[in-house]
């Protein structure tokens, strides 16, 4: 295990999402551990269908499993099989297994904090 500290800022991030209009998700990762993080920005009206769906390939729901930390907005997340909306507001932490979709409701943005374990390959 290393002692050397780590640190990165969303202003520098290795990829960016880019929704146009509609918002955009910075993503930066750690070289010593592989863990990542993300900077999600939803404008009002955005729609996870419309606007993020067609940057994943078309998937049927979101694929992917999200743990994060709400600053702003109010962002509804649908889990499609069951069809159970949550809504996500400032303050909340949260997990939202794959499955569902979501939008932005209301006329204020939806800013998140997303982290992600290191993929392990053993």
């Amino acid at each position: 295990m290393t002692e050397a500290i780590e640190k990165r800022r969303f202003d520098t991030p290795d990829d960016v999402l880019d929704m146009k209009d509609a918002g955009a998700i910075k993503i930066i990762g750690m070289t010593s551990t592989g863990a990542t993080g993300m900077h999600a920005v939803f404008k009002p009206g955005w729609v996870w269908e419309k606007d993020e769906k067609p940057l994943l390939g078309h998937p049927e729901t979101c694929p992917m499993h999200h743990t994060g930390y709400s600053l702003s907005g109010r962002l509804v997340v649908r889990m499609l099989a069951s069809g159970v909306e949550t809504v996500i507001e400032p303050g909340d932490f949260f997990e939202i297994p794959p499955g569902h979709d979501a939008f932005v409701e209301g006329d204020e943005q939806v800013e998140l904090i997303l982290f992600a374990p290191p993929e392990h390959s053993h």
